[in-house]
């Protein structure tokens, strides 16, 4: 008795008069008698077996060990792979999944098996009735074109059997032989294969290496002649795992695939990927079968494998071949007129995105956030909503890699970004800054240390900097220094004759230095509509919306606009410094904590960052912990000197207003007062008047931290900060003797009284 299969799984017939499908596996309906369309045969899409070679594989994988990877950033486990001759095929048979007839460009599959028996090896189609038979055409011991001896079948391809053989005239070097089923099958896609892919010459990609001819089989009687020729394509023996086993051993955490490393090793497949598709889109082709089952890891490199499905970019003949589930919609729906390059990012993400499905806890901090965005925009429904190309697809995945490596590590793993430009600006209103003459003048001598969080307004002017798109009309002229200010750089701008969308927004940057609001908003509009249906997905146009936002103080709307910066952009790091600003900003240190640590740890030289981590220690009253943070910006980093004075302000700070509470302690103060000569102050003179106003300042805390102290100088285990008898006197002498210095910078009569007075009320007494 034949079993029935549930309805949910029978192939679809979608003829009219059938009232009921009873399929029973013959690949005909009872009812009609009919043959039966599954979905992927009725909307004309040719789907490349998903199973092809699988079963072997499976059978081989035990023969694949791997090894350790190196420490480099795009490194992988080493696979060791078997001897050729222990993959070939001792039994072959129809492939699981069937195969696509392909006769004339019939789009059907064939040879399905069926409620767990074996396809048939040989039948006809059920849709144009052509034959197809899955037996080998080669046997071990031929010789295909006077060159290569046939060792055996290793899988059945989208296309047929491909061949282990050695080429006689190479010392027996392997290689592999790809051939048609029969003469009849997609003899276009090989025509294709030879015509454009000779000349694709790049490590990630198989190399073809010849075409040859061989006969066909011999027929058996006058019914049954000898068939004609069969051409063979000669390719690269690629002999290693393809990343569907990569994937299962990922899921049961076997070896380097169960470490923590596994989200880089992933990444460092699709800068692989990436990098090979980034040639092929270059060469005016797209791939169009990307899938786990077609890239190989060899040793420690990947390689694209079985090109039949390439296609010239803006081909609509023939049917579309590849596998659904990697399909991006617009393929589906338009079949070839959807291929593009960005369809072949839709695969890439999705190829991502199975590997990462089985491979357990996501990466720590921001960094599993940051992965998941990437992906999400490859695989984004709308096309103009995914990356460019390749390589801007790389670039953020060579981010998000750097960005987990280094929170994992806790080591910097910087890189420059090709899409900002740094900036000297330091997200910081006055923790780095020797403070102002203003500081003795506001009223009070005892002012808490300001943490230093800029108003929104002033943030647009500390970010980082969009680089000019190079393919702007304009870009050449936007790169060239200038030294006028913003009003003048507009006019230059608006007089240079060009119709560009960076030169929009550049003027849109200056309108925003100026404060004029309205005009920043005028020219952000004109680039979007510059942009057309594109400035809904252009990045430029929403990091522009966040910095407006910034000026107008919304930081509501700005922190929408720099999430879908940082949607688009997962690898860089501006719009994380953006974001976690506006955390800050609205009170979720834990939130600004993650971004501003996705930042810092990636790369030391970026102040920013640690001075939005040193004030969120500050706020928890962690004086040692930011002091810690701040000291390792490293001396190449523009804002070291910036973190070398907060360090000193933060040693000697008043945290709190209570009297007596909030105050440093001995060894801060020491510690302060030994750092203060180091500081690049005064254009690096020893004396100057910001060494003596910062000076000043230390010592203003260092006489209430003396005055709260209730034991006696003499009798502290420590000494005093001074090491004299009477700590007190030398603090306030010399303290008198700064701010008669401070009276000689005011600027007015008045504040120079002022300063005289405060420098007679800390005068010590006269001592008899």
């Amino acid at each position: 008795m034949t079993p029935r299969i549930p309805h949910a799984q029978r192939p679809d017939c979608d003829r009219p008069d059938c009232q009921g499908c009873s399929a029973d596996g013959t690949g005909f309906c009872r009812v009609t008698g009919l043959a039966l369309r599954s979905p992927a045969e009725a909307d004309g899409l040719a789907e490349s077996p998903p199973t092809a070679g699988t079963h072997r594989r499976r059978a081989t994988e035990r023969l694949f060990t791997v090894g350790p990877a190196g420490d480099g950033l795009l490194d992988l486990p080493v696979v060791r792979a078997p001897s050729p001759e222990d993959l070939v095929v001792t039994d072959p048979h129809a492939p699981l999944g069937g195969r696509t007839c392909g006769w004339e460009g019939c789009t059907a599959v064939v040879g399905r098996s069926y409620a767990g028996q074996p396809a048939l090896t040989t039948g006809f189609c059920s849709r144009c009735g052509h034959p197809y038979d899955f037996t080998p055409q080669l046997s071990p011991g031929d010789l295909v074109g006077e060159q290569y001896r046939v060792v055996g079948c290793l899988a059945n391809g989208g296309l047929g059997w491909i061949y282990l053989a050695e080429d006689i005239r190479l010392e027996d070097h392997p290689v592999a032989l790809k051939g048609l089923i029969h003469n009849g099958d997609s003899v276009t896609a090989l025509h294709i294969e030879r015509n454009y892919l000779t000349r694709l010459d790049h490590p990630r990609i198989v190399r073809i290496i010849n075409y040859v001819t061989h006969p066909g089989r011999r027929g058996t009687g006058d019914d049954d002649p000898d068939e004609p020729p069969v051409d063979y394509i000669v390719m690269e023996f690629v002999n290693g795992m393809p990343l569907s086993q990569v994937r299962d051993r990922i899921g049961r955490r076997e070896g380097p695939f169960g470490e923590d490393r596994v989200f880089e090793y992933i990444l460092a497949y699709g800068c692989d990927v990436l990098d090979a598709l980034d040639h092929l889109h270059r060469e005016g082709l797209v791939y169009c079968d990307l899938k786990p089952n077609n890239v190989m890891h060899q040793g420690e490199r990947v390689k694209l494998i079985d090109l039949g499905a390439v296609r010239i970019i803006g081909d609509l003949e023939g049917p579309v071949m590849g596998a659904r589930a990697f399909m991006a919609p617009e393929v589906i729906r338009d079949l070839a007129a959807g291929l593009s390059p960005r369809s072949d990012l839709y695969s890439a993400g999705m190829t991502l995105r199975a590997l990462s499905d089985e491979a357990g806890p996501r990466p720590p901090g921001l960094a599993g956030e940051s992965y998941e965005r990437a992906v999400a925009r490859a695989v984004a429904e709308e096309p103009l909503a995914r990356y460019p190309g390749a390589r801007a697809m790389s670039e953020q995945l060579r981010g998000v890699l750097r960005e987990i490596r280094s929170l994992r590590t806790e080591r910097e793993h910087p890189e420059p970004s090709t899409l900002f430009t740094p900036t000297a600006a330091l997200l910081d209103a006055s923790l780095g800054r020797v403070p102002p003459l203003e500081r003795w003048l506001s009223g009070g001598r005892r002012p808490v240390l300001d943490g230093g969080l800029p108003a929104p307004e002033r943030v647009p002017l500390d970010l980082p900097v969009p680089s000019p798109d190079p393919a702007d009309p304009a870009a050449m002229l936007l790169l060239q220094p200038t030294a006028s200010g913003p009003r003048r750089l507009v006019q230059q701008l608006a007089a240079s004759g060009h119709d560009s969308v960076e030169i929009r927004l550049r003027q849109c940057r200056a309108a925003l230095e100026l404060h004029e609001l309205d005009e920043a908003a005028r020219y952000l509009a004109d680039a979007r509509h510059h942009l057309g249906h594109g400035g809904l997905y252009d990045w430029r146009i929403h990091w522009h919306q966040g910095l407006l936002g910034l000026a107008r103080g919304d930081t509501d709307a700005a922190e929408g606009a720099f999430d879908r910066v940082y949607s688009d952009l997962p690898g860089e790091y501006a719009p994380k410094l953006a974001l976690g600003y506006c955390a800050e900003h609205r009170g979720d240190p834990d939130s600004a904590e993650r971004y501003y640590q996705a930042v810092w740890q990636r790369n030391r030289s970026q102040g920013s960052a640690a001075f939005g981590l040193a004030r969120i220690r500050l706020a928890d009253g962690d004086r040692t912990g930011a002091v810690d943070l701040l000291s390792k910006v490293p001396e190449v980093s523009r804002h070291h000197d910036a973190a070398r004075t907060a360090c000193v302000r933060i040693l000697a700070g008043r945290l709190r207003a209570d009297e007596g509470r909030g105050l440093p302690g001995l060894a801060e103060l020491t510690e302060a007062l030994t750092r203060l000569p180091q500081l690049y102050l005064d254009e690096g003179h020893r004396t100057g008047p910001a060494r003596d106003r910062l000076e000043a300042e230390i010592l203003d805390v260092a006489l209430d931290w003396i005055r709260a102290e209730s034991t006696p100088v003499a009798d502290r285990a420590g000494g005093g900060l001074f090491g004299s008898a009477d700590e007190e006197f030398t603090i306030r002498t010399r303290l008198e003797q700064k701010l008669r210095g401070l009276a000689r910078q005011a600027g007015t009569p008045a504040d120079l009284g002022a300063l005289v007075d405060l420098a007679n009320r800390v005068r010590p007494k006269t001592r008899f």
